[in-house]
Order: C-alpha cells, then structure tokens, then sequence
C-alpha cells in the first residue's frame, strides 16, 4: 500500500468514524490497516534473559503433539513439566513416552479448558501447542499473557484481527510467539537461504512455495486422523489458501520477507470442487460419521496465491490437499545469476540454461551447508522428525532461548505468512481482486537484519542418548 493511501485511510479513520459505522467492510478495512495502539517494541532481534533451562508445557498431543514430547526429550536443557490434551488417554501416552526415555512423570491437565489451566497455573517458560488450527491464537494469547513464551504449530492465525492480537501481544509482555514452521529447517531449503545470502543467485526476482499433498482419503476422511474431523471441516468453511507457511516460510526468508522488504499486495484464485464433495457422498454411503458432510460445498481443489513485495519481487503460493498428485513444496528461487528448485526431484541448482551436474552440486552442497546443520543435521536424521528438519527446528528453538539468543521467526512472521489464509480467501471472494498485505512491523522492516545462519555461541545445547536404530 502506498504512504499516500495510508495516509488517507488513518485521516478517514479519525475523522470519518460516523461514516465508517454504516459500512462494515470499510470499517474492518480501516481497522486491519490502521495498526493497533502500541509501544511498538520490536521483537525482531529481540534476545530474551538467558535460561538455564527451558521448562515446556506441551497443548495438543495427537499427530504433532505426541511427536514432539518425544523430540524436545532428546535435546538438554529441557524439561518437559506439563502436558495437556483434551482426551485423557493422550496425556497418558505421552507420560508413557517421558517414562521410556527417563524423563520425569509431567503434570497432567485434560478436558475443553486444560489448556488454560495450564497457561495459567503451570511453572514454565515456554508453551508448546501442536493444537486445531482454531486453538493456534488463544492459546499463544494466553500462554503470552501468563509470562511464557510460545511456539506454536502453523498456520498461527486465521484472521487479521488475530494476526493483530499476537504481535500487540508479543510487543507488550516482550515473549517470543514463533510459528512452529519446520520447512524452514529443511536441508535443501537452509542450503539455498545461505546461497541466497552469499549472492549465488544474485538478485532474487521471484519465487514459488507450495502445500501440495494429497490428504484426500487416508487423511482428511480419516475417522481416526483429526479429531472431531476438525481439518475437514476447515476445507468445508474457507476457501483460499488454508495452509501456506509451509511454502513461503522458506522462501520468505530468502527474501528477507520483514528484514530488508515485505509483501505489500495479493491475488487468488481458486479452482471449483471437483472432488471433496463427491468423495464425501462417497464416504457417508459407507459410514455415517461422514453424513454431516454429504451435502455440504467444498473449497476448491487448487488455490494460487501470487504476492508481491514493497520491492518489486513475486512469490506464488499454491494450495491443493484433495487431487492425486506427488507431494511437493516446489521451493524454487530465480535470481538474476542463477535459480534452485526442490521438487519435482531431483532437487536442482542452475547458473544457466542447465542445471549443474552431480559433482558441482556436491562441491556446493559441501561449501555453503550452514553451520547449523553442520553442527546438528546428522543428529535430526537420527533423531527424525520429517527427515530431521523437526528437529532441527526444535534444537534451534531451545537452544536460541537457552542462550539468550533471536529467534529464526519472530511473530512478525507469525502473522505475514499465516495472514495470507484470511486474505487469499478475501481476494477469492472478489475474483482474485488485490488485496493488500498489513505491515505487522509498523515500518520496522526496512531496518530489521535477515535471519542469521550462524550458531552464534550459542552450541552449548547438547543431545540425550539417541534412540535405538532398528
């Protein structure tokens, strides 16, 4: 958005509210854009007191959650004090897991409102919530506002307004909120951010990310995947892109996305439903649990987000877990000297209209892997976690808090990359029409430094007794 029509917008906002009463639309357009009162206290860069150790709560123990108790187990400095699930037989196996790998039995909370026992009552540092998308917000609000620091699975927010609440709220009780986004620490993926930062691609002009992954019949009509089948039920109430960090997480950081230049403007477009709503009729034939979705409309198949920055660079993000097509992320960055792409595999580098061979590959793979997968990679591959970048992300988060160290992602990303949900499907809505992308950082990007790839001093963080190879 232009100086000039913010401007406008914060002189409408002032002293057009009458106006702005009669026109929700206008009135919620102001409000996104107008930021919230605030000391503005920029977490960007911001290390927090050193902790000896990091004493975790875990929120949501299925899929996501039950992995991690057994990750952040192997990695010192952690003790994992309190775990909470709705359902009490979770909370049983994950202190089963503790017990396994010689950790301490953890205070147990359960039921619709464990959670906020334990943000409130637990004596911890940081909340670790792997929840439903809808709990991503609340939970981080609340762990915040009880003085700990928060990590929280993807997307963080669904709304603006919730996007909003996590930076206004990270700013004044000055706690981390980091978006659980592992892709980030995918090897291919930190390989080419240290590229990037080194210039082999000269300069980055666009870029392409990606969730693309057929959930269609073992996942999303799965009785025994999601609870209460809570992600199909999202692809029943939005239509945009409903899961995009995994794919512009990376690629964002490439681009030093709230550190040197942000995303100013958007369009999508989805594509019909040719598939959910007819696997649905389908399924309830079968097994009365899917009746309640027989009838209902689907979001389409495919979403393309394409997003441009402050400075002129592009970035496609697209969005289809329904149609039978490999999994990929795409990761692809174009430069002025040379390009990377990830998927289809194999992953490639090119500096022309070729792509470089195996051994020249290698001979880059060998002088620009970052010193942080040096120091830990061949560790997550054993410890495991979607090929060790789980655990990669995990040593790095505990080890940054342990030695008072930045984070990777701040809440400022948090909420730039979970907002493009809320406003892909705004653009949907209006035939792909731009809409345009808050500054969570209130201006603050221009300064701010890019993501550091370094271990900074901060390599003390040592690793239990790795788990027996079968």
């Amino acid at each position: 958005m232009s100086s000039n029509r913010r401007k406008f917008l914060r002189q409408f906002a002032a002293g057009s509210s009458l106006l702005a009463v009669g026109d929700p639309a206008m009135a919620s357009l102001i409000q996104e854009q107008t930021p919230p009162s605030s000391a503005n206290f920029n977490m960007c860069g911001y290390a927090a007191p050193k902790l000896e150790v990091v004493r975790v709560g875990i929120v949501g123990l299925g899929m996501r959650g039950s992995d991690a108790v057994e990750r952040l187990s192997y990695i010192d400095g952690v003790e994992i004090v309190a775990l909470c699930d709705k359902y009490p037989d979770r909370v049983e196996a994950a202190q089963k897991t503790l017990a396994k790998l010689g950790r301490p039995k953890a205070v147990g909370y359960t039921g619709e409102d464990g959670w906020k026992a334990l943000c409130d009552e637990a004596d911890l540092e940081l909340v670790y919530s792997p929840t439903p998308w809808h709990l991503h917000t609340p939970v981080a609000l609340r762990a915040m506002k009880g003085g700990k620091h928060v990590a929280i699975e993807v997307p963080a927010a669904q709304t603006i307004e919730d996007c909003w609440a996590l930076v206004e709220t990270s700013e004044k009780t000055k706690r981390h909120c980091m978006m659980l986004e592992n892709c980030c620490y995918d090897f291919f993926e930190l390989l080419t951010l240290n590229m990037a930062r080194n210039g082999l691609f000269g300069e980055l002009v666009h870029a392409e990310g990606a969730y693309i992954h057929d959930l269609s019949r073992d996942w999303l009509f799965n009785k025994n995947a999601y609870a209460d089948q809570w992600r199909l039920k999202e692809n029943v109430a939005r239509n945009g892109s409903l899961y995009p960090t995994h794919g512009i997480g990376p690629i964002a950081q490439c681009l030093n996305i709230n550190r040197g230049d942000r995303m100013d403007h958007l369009s999508s477009l989805s594509t019909g439903d040719f598939s959910l709503a007819d696997l649905a009729k389908e399924k309830a034939k079968e097994d009365a649990i899917w009746k309640p979705f027989e009838s209902k409309s689907f979001r389409g198949n495919m979403n393309t987000t394409i997003i441009r920055s402050v400075k002129g660079k592009t970035m496609m993000i697209q969005h289809d877990v329904s149609t039978p097509r490999p999994y990929s992320r795409i990761h692809l960055l174009s430069g002025t000297k040379g390009m990377a792409q990830k998927w289809p595999s194999p992953q490639r580098i090119a500096f022309g209209h070729s792509w470089v061979n195996k051994e020249e590959f290698t001979k880059l793979e060998e002088k620009y892997t970052p010193p942080i997968v040096k120091h830990i990679g061949a560790i997550a591959k054993e410890v495991g976690g979607h090929g060790g970048m789980d655990f990669i992300m995990d040593w790095r988060l505990i080890d940054c808090l342990r030695n008072g160290l930045p984070l990777d992602q701040d809440v400022y990303d948090a909420a730039a990359w979970s907002s493009i949900v809320p406003l892909s499907e705004r653009s949907v809505k209006k035939r792909g029409s731009s809409v345009d992308v808050p500054d969570f950082t209130r201006g603050a990007w221009a300064t701010n430094q890019p993501v550091s790839l370094s271990l900074e001093g901060g390599a003390n963080t040592g690793v239990r007794t790795l788990p027996k190879q079968s």
